[in-house]
């Protein structure tokens, strides 16, 4: 199935919003025991880091090469490339099994996740803000 360029973006979208939700959702629903000044900082921490390094640059990344396709129509997985979709396997069956297997505390799940999760969402709310800014711009623009 083929979809425009832009439609993609939504797809980025839509995908990273809801990964970044559930895992917000998990870091959240433990975080009640662990509410302290400390856990709050490491885990703005963990969001910050994750926004700078990873996500903020990953967004940046995947738009630019969506843009910068010649032709309009696209296969609809084609808003990551092979490495991103590789990435995003590997950490969600790590963060799968590292909740599973018990290895980690809960006071890590609600730092760890509610940062990770936080910064995943905004990765998500971003793509959509470039999809909606592609939307808006004219076709001589979004080539650029």
């Amino acid at each position: 199935m083929k979809v425009k360029r832009s439609t993609l973006l939504l797809f980025a979208c839509l995908i990273w919003s809801a990964a970044g939700f559930n895992i917000l959702r998990i870091g959240l629903t433990v975080y009640p025991a662990h509410v302290s000044v400390w856990n709050v900082l490491l885990s703005a921490l963990v969001f910050g880091v994750f926004q700078k390094f990873v996500f903020g640059k990953l967004v940046q990344k995947h738009t630019a090469r969506i843009r910068s396709y010649p032709e309009e129509r696209h296969f609809f997985l084609k808003f990551f490339d092979r490495k991103a979709f590789i990435i995003m396997a590997i950490m969600m069956t790590g963060g799968i099994g590292l909740r599973v297997s018990g290895l980690a505390p809960d006071v890590f799940i609600a730092v760890f996740y509610t940062g990770l999760g936080a910064s995943l969402f905004l990765a998500g709310i971003l793509f959509g803000r470039n999809y909606g800014k592609m939307l808006l711009a004219p076709a001589t623009v979004q080539n650029k």
